[in-house]
């Protein structure tokens, strides 16, 4: 039995950030029930920049809303409303990600859903929080790591470097689950209800909490390496670096000792542990033209004897054909009601050796109102 059974949460968010948190309790074993409007649904359906279609809709929609229903329901029509309101006076969880004051207006807000469902736990996800100037933009993720300083911990010394995830969309979403996980547990002890807010801008702040601390410590802004840099706070060697025949990653490490191991003279001028970050970038330059003689096998076979931590850079081909990957168990098939299938990640979370999975996959929209209804009317 999995730990979150016989619990009902109604979800009234789309797009990323709200249906990431769903999804999180979803394979704990919650029931979970999106709210969509018909005709369109959750925006993420189809209003996507990917062209990778699966079964007619967006390849994104169908990975962060496997196992969960559809009900779609028009908010502003009075029959449809009724029915939503007998699922939130149900539900153990509701949840949305509009901006501040949008579910006010719709009726569904904390302090409305609260009349009727006291011990609810209510989490919302918004922008930048429901105060301030910026209380209103847009919460999209490339917006929220380029006002957060998340873009310039990436890439090389320079201009500015997203990411290459939606990142800030993950992490809030990651961090309303943790809140609304925490607020249940009290609620079976004491059966108080609560609300639960995040807002992207804070999940991306506290994502940076080394570099903020090191910020606030030193007063200065981070420096990233002009080559090969991968994190702005760290000497040489760190970073990946081209080999022969592929790419290989160098963490910490003495110096001396790698220009001894790699047979590179040119590094054993560097003994002073300082010069390995205020020279990182020469350090990195001479690293970087001899690792080019000879390949990622050979470098790796060295430096792992003598315990240097190093891996091999891989993609998706090659991670998925190799045994680390494989012995995992990630990847699940699900299937949809029309008999669609597709492959796609597991939850990450095992209790007691137990590998958290589901066979069930995205929903159509509205494939479960009939069934909702029929239980709503009993």
């Amino acid at each position: 039995m999995k730990p979150l059974e016989d619990y009902l949460v109604v979800d009234f968010s789309q797009f990323l950030s709200g249906p990431s948190a769903s999804l999180k309790l979803a394979d704990l074993g919650a029931r979970v029930i999106k709210i969509e409007k018909p005709g369109t649904g959750d925006i993420c359906r189809h209003l996507y920049t990917s062209n990778v279609i699966l079964n007619g809709e967006s390849s994104v929609f169908h990975a962060i809303n496997r196992n969960k229903e559809s009900f779609a329901a028009d908010i502003k029509d009075e029959a449809d409303k009724k029915l939503i309101w007998e699922l939130v006076k149900k539900a153990d969880v509701v949840m949305h990600n509009f901006r501040p004051g949008v579910m006010e207006r719709l009726g569904f807000d904390y302090a409305s859903v609260k009349t009727v469902n006291p011990s609810v736990v209510y989490g919302e996800i918004s922008g930048y929080g429901n105060d301030g100037p910026w209380k209103d933009k847009p919460g999209q993720d490339l917006l929220l790591q380029s006002l957060s300083g998340l873009t310039w911990l990436s890439g090389n010394a320079g201009g500015p470097t997203p990411m290459g995830l939606s990142i800030v969309d993950m992490l809030a979403g990651n961090h309303l689950a943790q809140g609304i996980l925490a607020c249940l547990l009290r609620k079976t002890i004491s059966g108080e209800g609560a609300l639960v807010q995040v807002s992207m801008l804070e999940s991306a702040l506290d994502f940076q909490f080394e570099a903020i601390t090191t910020y606030y410590y030193d007063g200065k802004l981070p420096e990233r390496s002009e080559k090969n840099n991968a994190h702005a706070y760290l000497g040489a060697p760190y970073g990946i670096y081209q080999t022969a025949n592929g790419f290989m990653a160098l963490a910490m490490g003495s110096i001396p000792q790698l220009g001894t191991l790699l047979s590179c003279d040119a590094l054993l001028a560097y003994a002073d542990a300082g010069q390995a970050f205020h020279q990182r970038d020469e350090i990195k330059a001479i690293l970087a033209v001899h690792l080019q003689t000879n390949t990622t096998e050979h470098w790796l076979k060295i430096l792992q004897a003598a315990d240097i931590w190093c891996a091999e850079v891989m993609n998706w081909d090659t991670l998925m054909q190799h045994e680390g990957f494989k012995v995992l168990d990630m990847i699940q098939e699900v299937e949809m009601n029309d008999g669609f299938k597709y492959r796609t990640t597991r939850s990450p979370i095992r209790m007691d050796g137990e590998l958290f999975k589901s066979t069930k996959g995205s929903p159509k929209l509205g494939q479960d109102n009939a069934n909702i209804i029929t239980k709503l009317n009993k």
